[in-house]
């Protein structure tokens, strides 16, 4: 059927809910409103306040708590209303959550998915819309990942609630309202999995959430250019997986990461060494990135300068060392 992805979200945790009884769900206005973003729409109503429930404005007591219920045995399933919100649990998410199974030597795991709305494109005032992803990859003891579709959007969040591990689940806010035909199978690839969602032959572009649908827009734009873009979703921010990537750029010799967050020390930066490492004597040119500006998000009218779009990815697809391109010598 065709399903926005919070609706395919809104699907997920009910399902988890019905399936297992230890599954809650709980955060800021995830209750009687529905959420934000509606992603939790009815689900108070269907399933009663012990099993999805409101409370109060504190992040940090909001992680805390769910700690504390996955050490007793739920499978606790919380909401930072949005990304910049989750600052305040930060301490709770890097110095307990990533490290509490570490800490008891596996005798206790920590099952709990952190949800956060995140990244821009809906034209969100300040600490509305924020890129965080590299806060989170870079601690050991995290999983992240992310949905570019809605059918991820179902499949991913279905997974990250069985873990063992605990996940940060960052949804794309400007993807909330995009629909596709959704299977409620779970059949897709594993959590851990990249996808290539387009097969091409020229250049490999690897993007993830936010901007899978602008990659594959940029893709059927290159045609128009002469090139067979590849079109690589990582989906998993951490783990990393190689395989996946690499056998793509190996096919293509050059690559592109695009990502909404800023350049400087962002997540691009990561692949770009991956890739680079294990790919470099089949690539033909350097790789290279697409990122947002290192500024902090903008007022909604001047957030479009900001973020990558077509332009912009093809202007870097065209910067690659392609055969029939002039080199000029000192450039």
């Amino acid at each position: 059927m065709t399903t926005t992805m919070a609706q395919a979200l809104n699907a997920a945790l009910r399902d988890a809910l019905k399936d297992d009884d230890r599954v809650l769900v709980f955060g800021e206005d995830v209750g009687t409103l529905g959420g934000v973003f509606r992603v939790t729409d009815g689900i108070t109503a269907d399933f009663g306040e012990d099993r999805c429930f409101d409370t109060p404005l504190a992040e940090s007591g909001i992680v805390g708590f769910a700690v504390g219920m996955a050490m007793g045995g739920f499978r606790p399933v919380v909401e930072m209303q949005f990304d910049a919100f989750a600052y305040p649990a930060f301490e709770q998410i890097t110095s307990h959550v990533a490290k509490l199974r570490n800490r008891t030597r596996g005798a206790l795991e920590l099952p709990m998915v952190i949800r956060i709305p995140y990244a821009g494109g809906i034209g969100g005032v300040e600490h509305h819309c924020d890129s965080s992803e590299a806060y989170y990859t870079h601690t050991p003891g995290l999983r992240v990942v992310t949905p570019g579709t809605a059918q991820d959007a179902y499949d991913l969040l279905r997974d990250a609630i069985e873990s063992p591990d605990p996940v940060v689940f960052l949804e794309p806010k400007c993807r909330y309202w995009s629909s596709e035909e959704v299977s409620f199978t779970r059949s897709g690839a594993a959590m851990d999995r990249a996808v290539v969602r387009r097969h091409g032959k020229d250049v490999t572009l690897i993007a993830y959430g936010p901007m899978v649908a602008t990659a594959l827009e940029t893709a059927e734009a290159a045609k128009d250019e002469g090139w067979d873009v590849e079109v690589v979703d990582l989906r998993s921010l951490s783990p990393f997986d190689d395989e996946t990537v690499t056998a793509s750029v190996r096919r293509t010799g050059r690559a592109v990461v695009v990502h909404e967050a800023a350049g400087f020390g962002g997540y691009g930066a990561e692949v770009v060494a991956r890739v680079t490492e294990q790919c470099f004597h089949q690539l033909h040119a350097p790789v290279l990135r697409v990122t947002g500006l290192d500024v902090p998000y903008p007022a909604p009218k001047l957030e479009r300068h900001m973020l990558p779009d077509v332009d912009r990815i093809l202007d870097t697809i065209a910067r690659l060392q392609w055969a029939d391109t002039p080199v000029v010598a000192g450039a």
